[in-house]
Order: C-alpha cells, then structure tokens, then sequence
C-alpha cells in the first residue's frame, strides 16, 4: 500500500488508489434506482430469450371459447377478442421491443459514428457537407420522420427498424463529431500524425475508443426510446404487422374494451412504462459513472 510524507507534519499518510473498474461499479450501482432498472433489463432479456419456454400458451393460437376472458387462474391476465393468452403475447412482445431496439440502435449507431468520426477528424468542406445534411435530417422531429419512412416502405419488422435507424443517425452523428473536435487535437493524436499513422489507424485506434464512453450511454437511453417509438408505431397500425405480438398493437386491441376487460391495454402498457424507464434510469446511471467530474467524489 503506498505511502505519502505529509509536508506539514512530517508523518506518513497511507493512500488508497480505487482501480476504474471498482470507481465505475461503486458509482453505478450506488442508486437503487438504477439496480431496479437493471433488474428489469434482465427479466426483459430473460423474457425474449426463454419465450417459448416461459410463456403458457401459443401467443398465436386462438381459442374461440375463451374470447375475452377476465383474469384467471388459467389465463393471468385473461384473452383478448380472439381467445389468445394475454400474457403469452407480452412476453413474446418483449422479443419483438428488444430485437427492434438492438437493430435500430445498431444501425443508427453504425452510421451515425461513422459520419460524424469522418466530419469531426478531417474538418473543413467535409464537416461542412456531412453536417449540413445531419442538420437537415434534425429539422425533422423523429416520429414525424419514422411515420413518413414507415408510411413509404411499409409496415413489418425490417421496414419499423429502417425507418428508427434512420431517425436516429443525426444524433450520434452530431455527439461524435463533437467529441471528435475537442480529442483530435491532444498531443497523443498528433504524435500519431507525426509518426506517419493513417488516418485509418488514427480514427479507428486512437480517437473512436476515447469517444466511446458517451456513446455507451445514450445508446442506452436511446434503447428505452426506440422501444417507445415502435410502440407508438405499431398503435397507430404502421409498425410491427399482425399477428406478430408487439406491445403498441395490443394495446389498440384492447382499447375497445377499457371498461370491461382494462388488463388488454394496461398490461402491455405498463411494460411499455417499465421497460422505457429502465433503460432511462441505467443510461442515467452510466453518465454519472462515466463523468470525470464525479469521480472525486468516491
């Protein structure tokens, strides 16, 4: 353990150095709130993982003497019109929100780095061109975006992912190429230069790793808003198609019967709630983690 000599008293006092990990974990996991969202991430993992085992029914199959049946021992949270098991299509629905989230965010991701690692490093007329068109794109509010790409190609599980990716590549676009700006110009990147590096070597090895930490987070809170667009999506009928399960669909379904069976919408609903809170409060816990400013702190 490491000793310092006190300049004012002569004595030695012991230091304790924390390694990062242990600084991260300390931070992160010090709310309860945040461990309430991870636990809720989990069961959603869980969930779309172990559907077909966890769930007690076909989420598909259609049970005409069962139409509309209030919660019950054999159906938890009752059917809907067609005589399908209500909780059996909510956890199939968890496999649709976490496959659309993951690809959209992937793919927004992806590209939106991409371009914006590209603008920030070379500066000048390329910055110029790439951000003038991430501002065109921003001048578009994102449902406004999603409805109309979606309207044009289409509803289904490959167009819903196109159209949030697109939607949501002027925002890594834009937060890359600002973490860009203000790290290519350490000295460690141009001894890189200087040393004839790539500029390959140098965007991929020395400036995409240091501009990595803020990404993390808002992939993750951009998770809970991907989830929350496909939902709305798949509401309003332009989504994720029947009879595929998905979250925004089952509660139109069930709307018509708000006053006699309310578990058809306030379920699904509800997981909705859940899920987007989560991934708000995990991603909220990652920034302070990740926050230089907060380290002194521990």
């Amino acid at each position: 353990m490491p000793e310092e000599l006190d300049m004012n008293t002569g004595s030695t006092a012991v230091i304790f150095r924390i390694s990062a990990f242990k600084r991260f974990r300390r931070v992160f996991i010090s709310r309860k709130i945040v461990i309430f969202g991870l636990i809720i991430i989990a069961l959603l993992i869980i969930a779309a993982v172990f559907a077909p085992v966890i769930a007690p029914y076909d989420p598909d199959k259609q049970d005409l003497n069962s139409l509309l049946v209030q919660p019950s021992q054999q159906h938890l949270l009752g059917t809907d019109a067609l005589g399908r098991d209500t909780l059996s299509r909510i956890i199939y629905g968890a496999r649709v929100s976490l496959i659309v989230g993951i690809t959209a965010i992937a793919m927004a991701g992806i590209i939106g780095m991409s371009l914006g690692l590209i603008a920030g490093y070379f500066g000048g007329m390329t910055n110029s061109i790439i951000m003038r068109c991430i501002d065109a794109l921003m001048s578009l509010p994102m449902m406004v975006l999603v409805l109309v790409i979606a309207a044009l190609l289409g509803g289904g599980l490959k167009n819903v992912v196109i159209a949030l990716g697109v939607s949501g590549v002027s925002m890594y676009a834009r937060m890359m190429c600002g973490q860009t700006l203000s790290i290519k110009e350490n000295d460690y990147i141009v001894a890189g230069r200087a040393m004839g590096a790539s500029h390959f070597r140098i965007m991929l090895h020395h400036l995409l790793p240091n501009c990595f930490p803020p990404m993390i987070v808002l992939m993750t809170m951009q998770m809970g808003t991907m989830i929350l667009a496909e939902a709305g999506l798949s509401f309003l009928g332009v989504g994720v198609q029947p009879p595929t399960p998905a979250w925004g669909a089952m509660v139109t379904d069930g709307y018509r019967y708000l006053f006699t069976n309310p578990m058809l919408s306030f379920a699904p609903g509800l997981a909705v709630v859940l899920v987007v809170f989560a991934f708000n409060m995990v991603g909220d816990g990652l920034r302070d983690a990740l926050d230089p400013r907060l380290r002194g702190k521990i």
